[in-house]
């Protein structure tokens, strides 16, 4: 009745079962360029205070009210509003990299975004994505594809997964297969139906066909009935619903080796705040939703990394509209039960305005692909790094350690 067994599985996935060890890499993309230095606060360098008068966040006194930083080494500090994830960088499952980004000196989202996405710095004449050439670098892997081995919770495929690969958009699992038994609901369904399909060769390459039936009938199974585990509480918004169906997928055991979901809302020129404001709520939305996935997954974190993503950071100096503007480097997270945390890596450049980058931005110190190199490699088992990120001199001497192999 409930046809192939995956589907029993995804819609029953509460009871998990065993991954058979298969590792798994979930990327979060902040887009926007998220504030790096509102988000792990450098307390312990006096230049961060002097740049940020109204927006910068309360050094951990004992005086220090809820407001302040949540002290992580007495040096750098949490936002009071990422205090979600502080339990799981105590245990030794988050690891923090500041100073991380793009050597390319564009101030352009688009750009950046892109840039970043297809593995490069400034080289537009590569088309596919970083992740998209890991997986192709897997062959082992081979043998075990399914189609939903690299899906994205998003409308388009990111350009993080585009490519020779196969890959999924799936902006919702709800959104498919859903049965309207009106006859204008029949027409309406039948013509989305037609619509995607008629997508899926120039779009998926042929494997959206598959899985667009497959989500069909899981709907008509009312995915719904999925409840999250360990307490796990996620954020009521889309990027929330995308984390709680990222962990459904995992539990049915339907072979995903590659998730992709993203979070914007980090373009914070006006009104940026300090402890409160519209950054802090992201904070909240985010870190909530980070630690929701965690916990949720349970012993299966085991075999999860989660890496996050931003295109570039913000300025020390904030602006005269009480934000901040395009910067330079910002701050990677990466968790998970291979994870090396509980610290932050990185070189400190300074906030001392000779120690800037172009006088104004954060410098940079750790190129952001010998952090995804060191997880394709040392996570999911990728060779031949140099097609993965063509024109970048690889070398592992850089690699900061962040996971166990």
């Amino acid at each position: 009745m409930w046809g192939p067994r995956f589907l029993q599985q995804l819609v029953f996935a509460a009871e998990p079962t065993p991954s058979g060890g298969r590792k798994i890499l979930i990327c979060l993309f902040q887009r926007g360029a998220v504030d790096g230095l509102s988000m792990v606060v450098p307390y312990g360098d006096k230049d961060y205070y002097a740049a940020r008068s109204e927006i910068a966040i309360p050094q951990p006194t004992p005086k220090a009210t809820a407001e302040g930083v949540l002290d992580l080494d007495g040096f750098f500090g949490f936002h009071p509003d990422m205090a979600a994830l502080l339990p799981v960088y105590k245990t030794g499952h988050l690891a923090l990299i500041q100073a991380c980004g793009s050597p390319s000196s564009t101030r352009s989202h688009f750009d950046a975004q892109d840039f970043m996405e297809c593995g490069v710095a400034n080289d537009k004449s590569i088309r596919s994505g970083w992740l998209n050439r890991t997986l192709l670098a897997c062959p082992e892997d081979r043998a075990k594809l399914t189609s939903f081995q690299a899906v994205a919770m998003t409308t388009m495929l990111p350009r993080s997964l585009q490519g020779d690969h196969e890959a999924l958009a799936i902006p919702d699992l709800k959104m498919f297969g859903v049965r309207d038994t009106s006859e204008l609901g029949r027409g309406v369904t039948s013509g989305f139906e037609g619509m995607y399909e008629g997508a899926v060769d120039r779009v998926l390459h042929g494997t959206g066909k598959e899985a667009f039936d497959a989500i069909a009938a899981l709907n008509a199974a009312d995915p719904t009935k999925y409840s999250p585990q360990n307490g796990a509480q996620y954020p009521t918004s889309a990027f929330g619903r995308s984390l709680m169906q990222i962990a459904q997928m995992i539990k049915a055991n339907l072979g995903i080796e590659v998730a992709f979901a993203e979070i914007g809302g980090w373009d914070t020129h006006v009104n940026q705040g300090g402890a409160a404001g519209q950054l802090a709520n992201r904070f909240t939305e985010f870190s909530k939703g980070l630690a929701a996935l965690y916990h949720d997954l349970g012993d299966r974190m085991a075999d999860v990394v989660i890496l996050t993503m931003s295109e570039f950071g913000r300025t020390v100096r904030q602006n005269g509209n009480r934000g901040t503007d395009h910067g330079h480097a910002t701050c990677f997270m990466v968790m998970g039960g291979p994870v090396r945390g509980g610290k932050v890596y990185g070189k400190w450049p300074g906030l001392a305005r000779e120690q800037l980058y172009e006088g104004r931005d954060l410098a940079l110190t750790t190129d952001y692909r010998d952090v995804f190199a060191e997880i394709a490699q040392k996570h999911l088992g990728a060779r031949n790094l140099q097609k993965i990120f063509p024109g970048f001199k690889l070398d592992p001497n850089r690699y900061h350690r962040l996971v166990r192999a």
